[in-house]
C-alpha cells in the first residue's frame, strides 16, 4: 500500500491522546480518518472539525470496541461510509491499577476487554474488507510495560503484552492476504493520565528515561504513519517509542 492519500483509517480510542495524534497524523497525510469513540463525544467531533477545517475528511463513529457486536459496527458503518477499509489502528484502552492483592476479579477482566480483547474484535470484523480490497494494514498499540511489567498493573501488563503475540500470529496468519500487522509500544508519553501523576513521580520517571524527558503523542503518531506508509516489508515487528527506558 504506502499511500496514505486518500486511503480509509479506523482508529480506535481517538478521542483523546494517543490516539487523538494518530488520527490527526493520518488526515495530514491525506487519509480518510474514523475517529472511533467510546464516551469522548465532544473531544472526538472536536476532532472531525478540526480536520475538516484543515481540508482532511474524518468522521465520528461512537462504539465500545470491547464489546464483539459494537466492534463489527464500527467496520461495517465505515464500509458503508467509504465503500472501503485500509487502515486499523487499535488504540483503545483503559488501566485500572491496583496490586494484585487489592485487584478484583472485575478490575482483570474489564482491562483485558478492552485493550486485549478488542483487538481481536476489529481485526475479525475488518479482515473480509481487507481480503477484498488486496491488502491492508494493522497497527495496534501495546505499551512497553507489556514487554517489562510495571507494579501494580498485573492486568494491564498481560493485556498489553497480549497484543504483542497477538500481532505476531495475525501477522502470519494475514501474510498471505497482504495485510501488514505491527504493534507499537510507547513509553511515558505525555497524555491527560501522566499530567494526573504527582510532580515529584513524574521526575523520578522522567530520571530514568536515558533522553531525559517523556515523549509526545505525536511522536507516536509519526512511528504509527511511519508503518503505514514505509511499512510494506515490515510485518510482525514491535516498534518502542519509548527514550530508550527498558525496565
Amino acid at each position: 500500500m504506502g499511500e496514505l492519500r486518500g486511503s480509509v483509517a479506523v482508529v480506535t480510542g481517538a478521542g483523546r491522546g494517543i490516539g487523538r495524534a494518530i488520527a490527526e497524523e493520518l488526515a495530514e497525510g491525506g487519509a480518510r480518518v474514523v475517529v472511533n469513540y467510546s464516551r469522548s463525544k465532544e473531544p472526538a467531533e472536536e476532532l472531525v472539525e478540526k480536520i475538516s477545517a484543515s481540508g482532511g475528511e474524518a468522521v465520528a463513529i461512537q462504539g465500545d470496541v470491547s464489546d464483539a457486536g459494537q466492534a463489527a459496527r464500527l467496520i461495517e458503518q465505515t464500509a458503508e461510509r467509504f465503500g472501503r477499509i485500509d487502515v486499523l489502528v487499535n488504540n483503545a484502552g483503559i488501566n485500572i491499577d491496583r496490586t494484585m492483592r487489592k485487584m478484583t476479579p472485575e478490575d482483570w477482566d474489564r482491562v483485558v476487554q478492552v485493550d486485549l480483547n478488542s483487538c481481536f474484535y476489529t481485526v475479525k470484523a475488518a479482515l473480509p474488507h481487507f481480503v477484498e480490497n488486496g491488502g491492508g494494514k494493522i497497527i495496534n498499540i501495546s505499551s512497553f510495560v507489556g514487554q517489562a511489567g510495571n507494579f501494580g498493573q498485573a492486568n494491564y501488563a498481560a493485556a498489553k503484552a497480549g497484543i504483542i503475540g497477538f500481532t505476531k500470529t495475525a501477522a502470519l496468519e494475514l501474510a498471505r492476504y497482504n495485510v501488514c500487522v505491527n504493534a507499537v509500544c510507547p513509553g511515558f508519553i505525555e497524555t491527560d493520565m501522566f499530567a494526573g501523576v504527582p510532580e515529584e513521580v513524574q521526575e523520578k520517571i522522567k530520571a530514568r528515561i536515558p533522553l531525559g524527558r517523556v515523549g509526545k503523542p505525536r511522536e507516536v503518531a509519526r512511528a504509527v504513519r511511519y508503518l503505514i506508509e514505509d511499512g510494506d516489508y515490515i510485518t510482525g515487528q514491535t516498534l518502542n517509542v519509548n527514550g530508550g527506558v527498558y525496565m
